[in-house]
C-alpha cells in the first residue's frame, strides 16, 4: 500500500474498500475451518452489518479487515491493494482503521484521555496535538467530564464510548466494530448504537459491524449472513438510521 493511498481516501469518490475472493481460514492443521471461500465487496460509505450465530467465522473475517489475522488462502484486497503485501500492517491500522471491541481494551492504568491518544503514537502529532485531538473526542461522545477518570471508574457505557473515541482518533476511514454492544444493558446498547451510527453519518466512514442482533441488522444499508463459515445470504436493506 503506498502513501499516496492512505492519504488521499477523503478527497476519493465512492469506491471499493475492500474485496474478498475465495477467503479461507484454517486451524489447527485444517481440522477447524472458520472460513470456508468467502466472497464479498465492500464499497466506502457502506454501513454493512454481518451476522450470524456463535463461531460461523463472523469474528475471524472482522479480524482479517482489520490485519489482524491472516488468510490460509484466497485475496483479500484494501482499495485495490493486497493486504497480504502490506509492509506495516500496524500503520495500516492506525492510519486507515478504528476497530471496536466487545471487551473495551483499555489499559487500566491510562486516563480516558490517555487512551484515546494510544492510537496517534503511531503518527507524528506532538504530545499537544495529541491531548487536544483526544480531549476533542472525548466531549464529542459525551465524557467531557470523564477526562481524567481511569477504566476502573468508568461504567461498561462510559468505557465502550473511551473506546470508540480511541477508534476515531486518527480519523480513519473505515470502521470495525466487533459485537460492540455484547457487554452493555439495553438501555447503554441503544445509546452506543445511536452514536457509532450517528459518527458514521457525520464522518462518512465505512462501518463494518458484527452482530447476533437481527435488530441491529434492520439500521445497516446491508446485511450480510454467514453460516458455518460460509455467506449465505447478502442483502441490501432500507435503513433510515443508516
Amino acid at each position: 500500500m503506498t502513501a499516496s493511498l492512505i492519504e488521499s481516501h477523503a478527497t476519493a469518490s465512492p469506491a471499493l474498500v475492500f474485496e474478498a475472493r475465495g477467503l479461507k481460514k484454517e486451524y489447527d492443521g485444517g481440522q477447524v475451518q472458520a472460513l470456508r471461500g468467502v466472497n464479498f465487496r465492500i464499497t466506502q460509505g457502506e454501513f454493512v452489518v454481518i451476522i450470524g450465530p456463535s463461531g460461523c467465522g463472523k469474528t475471524t473475517l472482522l479480524q482479517m479487515l482489520g490485519a489482524l489475522d491472516v488468510p490460509s488462502a484466497g485475496i483479500l484486497h484494501y482499495r485495490g491493494s493486497s493486504m497480504a503485501e502490506m509492509p506495516d500492517p500496524s500503520a495500516y491500522r492506525a492510519r486507515e482503521i478504528g476497530i471496536i471491541f466487545q471487551a473495551f481494551h483499555l489499559l487500566p492504568t491510562f486516563t480516558a484521555v490517555e487512551n484515546v491518544q494510544m492510537p496517534m503514537f503511531e503518527t507524528d502529532r506532538p504530545a499537544s496535538t495529541r491531548t487536544e485531538r483526544a480531549v476533542e473526542l472525548l466531549k464529542s461522545v459525551g465524557l467531557g467530564h470523564r477526562l481524567d477518570h481511569f477504566p476502573a471508574k468508568l461504567s461498561g457505557g462510559e468505557k465502550q464510548r473511551v473506546a470508540i473515541a480511541r477508534s476515531l482518533a486518527n480519523g480513519p476511514a473505515v470502521l470495525l466494530a466487533d459485537e460492540p454492544t455484547g457487554n452493555l444493558d439495553s438501555e447503554n446498547s441503544k445509546h452506543i448504537l445511536e452514536l457509532i451510527i450517528r459518527l458514521r453519518r457525520e464522518q462518512n466512514m465505512t462501518l463494518v459491524l458484527v452482530t447476533h442482533d437481527l435488530n441491529i441488522a434492520r439500521m445497516a444499508t446491508r446485511t450480510i449472513q454467514m453460516k458455518d463459515g460460509l455467506i449465505v445470504a447478502d442483502l441490501q436493506t432500507p435503513a433510515s438510521a443508516a
